[in-house]
């Protein structure tokens, strides 16, 4: 269909497989129904806009038609790349973080170890706050939503994400405080990649989920404090001291 997600469960033709192994293998079985779809849709664009108009306007309007329909399902396909890969989206977020944020005066401290709390996988240092980014990738087909304040993914509670997440951000931001001689606020934010995702952002457990680019822009827009470059550089500097690099994935585990 017409836009649809082509994620299915429980399909006997496909198990065995890895869950990214068998979205993929759907998406190239369906590609002749997209064309198929592509070129109906086209023709009869281009049909009725020569009735209604002239030829040239059917033309170009067909064209239109078959380019945005190309659009759509690249966007989608280009979605769950992070997630067919078995990836959490961290070097997908590192290059947003990169071409945005970076610019415009903020630090950005990647796989850095909380002391007993795992990993951040990236540590956000700016004139609006300090932010923890954590990554996550569900897969296309995955509900990610809030119900009463709280997040579910495909209708279930994550308690020990959030959990996890959430003394994190706190853990870091004590460690912080110590090592700059004055109180900072980690502020804990998800990037979400993949998945489907109602309205966006929005907050769940006291954390803020969005897809990467939407989260960049909420965190420009809704400053939770004003300091100036040279408290943002002694802060970044308090935060290499008290938050070692990473040395291995297996850290994450820890919260």
């Amino acid at each position: 269909m017409f836009g649809s997600s082509i994620y299915l469960r429980d399909r006997p033709a496909f198990t065995g497989g890895s869950p990214q192994a068998v979205y993929e293998e759907l998406w190239q079985r369906g590609r002749k129904g997209r064309l198929r779809t592509r070129a109906f849709l086209s023709a009869a664009t281009l049909v009725l806009c020569a009735l209604l108009v002239n030829a040239v306007f059917g033309i170009v309007m067909a064209v239109v038609v078959a380019a945005s329909d190309t659009l759509v399902h690249w966007r989608i396909y280009s979605a769950s790349r992070v997630w067919r890969l078995g990836l959490r989206g961290d070097q997908r977020m590192n290059r947003f973080l990169r071409h945005t944020l970076e610019r415009r005066g903020h630090r950005v401290l990647h796989a850095r170890t909380v002391p007993e709390h795992g990993i951040a996988d990236q540590l956000v240092v700016g004139p609006g706050g300090v932010w923890l980014v954590h990554n996550e990738a569900w897969s296309p087909g995955a509900e990610v939503s809030q119900h009463g304040g709280r997040l579910f993914i495909d209708g279930r509670t994550q308690s020990k994400l959030v959990a996890g997440l959430t003394a994190r951000a706190e853990a870091a931001g004590a460690a912080i405080s110590r090592a700059a001689g004055t109180p900072v606020t980690v502020t804990p934010v998800l990037a979400v990649h993949g998945g489907k995702l109602a309205r966006t952002p929005f907050t769940a457990d006291g954390i803020v989920f969005a897809p990467p680019l939407k989260l960049i822009r909420w965190m420009r827009r809704n400053p939770a404090a004003d300091r100036s470059a040279e408290e943002v550089e002694a802060i970044t500097r308090a935060a290499v001291h008290a938050l070692p690099v990473g040395s291995n994935a297996a850290a994450r585990t820890a919260a």
